[in-house]
């Protein structure tokens, strides 16, 4: 129960956060906007504008795993451990990848995912599922709808992700499994495209960022910049901001995303309305920031833009 408290709290603060960085309803920032320009503090940098691969918006769709199934297969079996994927279903937040858990070790163990992505996108999951020593349960990883919505994804064609497993009382790592990958029954029909179009910003060392845009306050993704990132890389890499001012006003900013080697992702650079307010920006008319780029798994540095003036 100690545990599942601090879970519980996690949770909440980290909704606060969100709404805090979404906006919280204020009336700062009332439109979305195209990129007008860019400029960086690099002589023989240039922006490009790409729109190749346009995806879907997927606004109709409902949810992305109701036309796929999958085959009941074994995606873990170790440590007196048994992870069994049964199936694929509609849930409340999203689709989701029915599990059953079976804990033949002599510990109360609890088994979490890491690094999702869908048919090349990475996107959000929940999963905490807590199984006592000899015992078994049913439990699924969801992936949720509205970030499937936002990569355009309509059908769920490959799953891949990691398995955490540790000691539900100690919390002492008992497994990181290697990359599964699960695929559906639409897996060899389904092509999903990438809406790489906007301006680009980034595109160096395998690593590309476009940016899409300017959302406003009541978006999905609250008042900031719209991003997409390409890894093409062999590195998990996180992306970061640094030094971001709203129209020469140094504000506060939520960006941090995790892209695995090969994958996609779609982020924004959000700005907590407060510091909107106090500096009295009701319409932003440039961004200034640069990306510190690092590797995942040891945060080393990949390498730091340049300093990017988006004007809109």
């Amino acid at each position: 129960m100690k545990r599942n408290l601090k879970v519980v709290t996690l949770g909440v603060c980290l909704s606060l956060l969100a709404a805090m960085a979404a906006g919280c309803g204020s009336d700062n920032v009332g439109e979305d906007k195209q990129i007008a320009g860019v400029e960086t503090d690099s002589a023989d940098a240039e922006a490009e504008t790409s729109a190749t691969d346009a995806a879907e918006d997927g606004s109709a769709q409902e949810a992305a795993g109701a036309a796929a199934t999958i085959t009941e297969q074994v995606l873990y079996d170790e440590n007196d451990i048994k992870i069994t994927a049964t199936g694929l279903e509609d849930g409340l937040f999203g689709t989701e990848l029915q599990l059953l858990i079976e804990n033949n070790s002599g510990q109360g163990i609890t088994v979490q995912a890491r690094n999702a992505n869908v048919n090349g996108y990475m996107v959000s999951t929940m999963m905490s599922a807590d199984v006592a020593a000899g015992k078994k349960a049913n439990d699924s990883l969801t992936f949720e709808t509205s970030g499937l919505k936002e990569c355009g994804i309509e059908t769920i064609a490959t799953m891949e992700f990691a398995f955490h497993i540790f000691d539900t009382e100690s919390w002492d790592d008992i497994a990181d499994t290697a990359v599964i990958k699960v695929d559906t029954s639409a897996a060899g029909s389904y092509t999903q495209t990438y809406d790489d179009s906007g301006e680009v910003l980034v595109d160096a060392d395998g690593v590309k960022i476009v940016g899409k845009g300017l959302s406003a306050d009541g978006s999905f993704w609250g008042p900031g910049v719209i991003l997409y990132i390409e890894n093409n890389t062999e590195k998990d890499i996180t992306v970061q901001v640094r030094d971001v001012s709203v129209n020469g006003f140094m504000v506060e900013s939520s960006m941090s995303e995790d892209v695995v080697a090969g994958k996609k992702a779609l982020s924004a650079v959000q700005f907590f309305s407060s510091d909107l307010e106090s500096n009295s920006i009701t319409d932003i008319t440039d961004v200034e920031l640069y990306f510190h780029i690092f590797e995942l798994s040891t945060m080393d540095t990949v390498f730091d833009s340049d300093v990017i003036t988006i004007q809109f």
